[in-house]
């Protein structure tokens, strides 16, 4: 359950954007997620695919275990940690998908970068309220 009254209380990052921008940034974001994996899917490659299948569920999973972590168990620094991993598995996916795909290895950037704006204000969150 997301702890809105521990959230308020937080220090908040400078380049903290306001909290209605996450809702439509999250809906493109997806949508290009698994436009991007279904691109990637239908491909015709000699090159094997379950490695990067692999790193697109790892990344998937830490994708949505790090709403748990932060808004729910309220840990900062473990969040830190899973989003740092999402990141790199987001990486992983994206050189794997390049192989095979490279529209779908592109659809994924903006979300590399989306999640590289939110390593930096967990990092920042993690700093301002120790």
């Amino acid at each position: 359950m997301y702890n809105s009254v521990w959230y308020k209380s937080l220090n908040t990052p400078i380049l903290m954007p306001p909290d209605w921008i996450f809702a439509p940034v999250w809906i493109i974001l997806y949508l290009m997620i698994f436009a991007s994996f279904w691109i990637f899917l239908r491909a015709k490659s000699p090159i094997k695919k379950s490695l990067a299948i692999i790193f697109f569920t790892i990344q998937l999973l830490l994708n949505f275990i790090w709403s748990t972590v932060f808004f729910t168990m309220t840990d900062i620094q473990g969040a830190l940690v899973v989003v740092i991993f999402m990141w790199l598995f987001i990486a992983f996916t994206i050189i794997e998908f390049y192989r095979i795909s490279k529209l779908s290895a592109y659809l994924l950037i903006p979300y590399m970068l989306w999640v590289s704006f939110a390593l930096y204000l967990n990092l920042s969150f993690y700093i301002l309220n120790k």
